[in-house]
């Protein structure tokens, strides 16, 4: 699917920098992987009801704007942006940035689109998709119609399959996008659903990192 230092990246939910390969990603919104998405271990990478680690984090302690965190592509950015602002005020982003794993610790809180190809690739449900959510320029390819009932399927990948041990808790987790000044994005790994938050509630976390191609 494409190379990383001249190297073939490995199949959707392989083992791969840190984590497991998640899928690829355009920023520049025509179709041609910028970046693979790598999302973090579930025993370590994540927290939240279901995981491991069972604290559900806010994405802001309160519900204030934060300046640059409204991309729907670039968890990086938005996290980058929380950092400047005071990461102590960020707990979900917080959590991210404080991780090491695999000897990386440029772990983030994904964009709402990052959480999305993960949702479309690793599907962790047989739950039929709810079809008001799916278009994403972003995606590799980038997909310009939404869900169908069945389309995403469940994935293919035992390990992210509900119950197992890499799978996506299936709920919702915070995406690092804001929405307004109060209210950020997340996203329901049960069937696809995004929805606002308040800032101040306290869901899941997974983190992301991310390789430029």
């Amino acid at each position: 699917m494409g190379s990383a230092g001249g190297s073939v990246l490995p199949a959707i939910g392989a083992s791969f920098q840190g984590g497991f390969f998640a899928g690829a990603i355009s920023h520049t919104a025509n179709g041609v992987a910028t970046h693979a998405l790598i999302v973090a271990p579930a025993a370590t990478g994540a927290t939240g009801t279901g995981y491991t680690v069972t604290t559900n984090k806010q994405w802001k302690t309160t519900n204030t704007t934060t300046a640059g965190t409204t991309s729907t592509y670039d968890g990086a950015a938005n996290t980058a942006a929380m950092v400047t602002a005071g990461i102590a005020s960020h707990p979900a982003a917080q959590f991210c940035t404080g991780l090491s794993i695999g000897g990386y610790t440029d772990w983030y809180l994904p964009a709402r689109d990052e959480l999305e190809i993960a949702y479309y690739n690793l599907k962790p449900t047989t739950t039929n998709n709810n079809t008001s959510f799916g278009i994403n320029a972003y995606s590799v390819p980038a997909r310009g119609s939404n869900y169908t009932a069945g389309t995403p399927a469940q994935t293919t990948v035992t390990a992210f399959q509900t119950g197992n041990s890499e799978a996506f808790v299936d709920d919702y987790h915070w995406s690092s996008t804001a929405y307004s000044s109060t209210i950020a994005w997340r996203l329901n790994f049960s069937n696809g659903f995004q929805a606002y938050g308040t800032k101040d509630n306290d869901f899941r976390v997974r983190a992301f990192r991310k390789l430029a191609l």
